[in-house]
């Protein structure tokens, strides 16, 4: 007998999609996301994109709000806050026990983060220390989202004032060569900055850090958020040295 399709378990090319949403909902003024701009973002053909949003509205995981604009419903929140923290905690063990870079573990937690049980998750979870977020500092469901500071947009720093660097924003994940500067520049969560020059006319912002000084255009430093000052060093997660100390450093 063939096996009943579980709308809380979508195939993979579904979960793209819902993860899609999630990101881009966030990332749009209030929220505004139809499927044609998901379909750009996927590299897609809206027709495609408009059958498989049908096919998730049909399910009850997003539904249609004004026009025709997408909103995860609070099941499909569920669903992909789950998935998320599931590509999160293998891009944890990717990063932090194999070794790889940011955005190579990205690339591969997107294959990998259908095919792991609920068992193998938990055993994960556990190694790397209940993280509550992934390795780029976003929040790892709704939920911990809300008791988290929300943090400030690096472009929107002053020159002259310090700030640790809090996030890397879902959206700036979707630029691999933007993940690739900033962690060889060592611009990662925890990490201490001061904004030396930002200007408008020249669209950039230079700021002193880990590795020295750093240039990025107005609209990536818009992607990253920091906190003012020196922050509570207990936001950000570290895995425990017995997971990751036979991994590369």
């Amino acid at each position: 007998m063939p096996r009943r399709h579980d709308p809380r378990d979508p195939s993979a090319a579904a979960q793209e999609y819902l993860l899609a949403l999630r990101v881009m909902a966030g990332a749009e003024d209030a929220g505004r996301v139809n499927a044609a701009q998901i379909a750009r973002h996927l590299g897609v053909t809206t027709q495609a994109s408009s059958e498989m949003f049908r096919r998730l509205v049909a399910e009850g995981l997003v539904v249609h709000a004004e026009g025709r604009n997408l909103h995860l419903s609070p099941a499909g929140r569920a669903v992909a806050d789950a998935i998320f923290r599931r590509h999160a905690l293998i891009e944890w063990l990717l990063t932090a026990v194999v070794g790889l870079g940011w955005a190579e573990s990205d690339e591969e937690a997107m294959r990998l983060q259908g095919a792991i049980s609920p068992r193998v998750e938990a055993r994960l979870d556990e190694m790397l220390g209940h993280p509550e977020t992934c390795p780029h500092g976003n929040p790892i469901d709704a939920e911990t989202a809300r008791r988290r500071p929300a943090g400030v947009p690096l472009s929107e720093i002053e020159a002259g004032q310090p700030a640790t660097v809090y996030r890397i924003t879902e959206e700036a994940e979707e630029d691999a060569g933007l993940l690739s500067y900033l962690e060889a520049r060592a611009l990662t969560p925890g990490a201490a900055i001061t904004v030396l020059a930002r200007s408008e006319s020249l669209d950039s912002l230079t700021l002193d850090g880990p590795r020295g000084r750093a240039t990025l255009g107005l609209r990536p430093a818009s992607l990253v958020r920091v906190l003012p000052g020196t922050a509570d060093p207990g936001l950000f997660h570290r895995v425990p040295s017995q997971a990751s100390e036979g991994g590369p450093r």
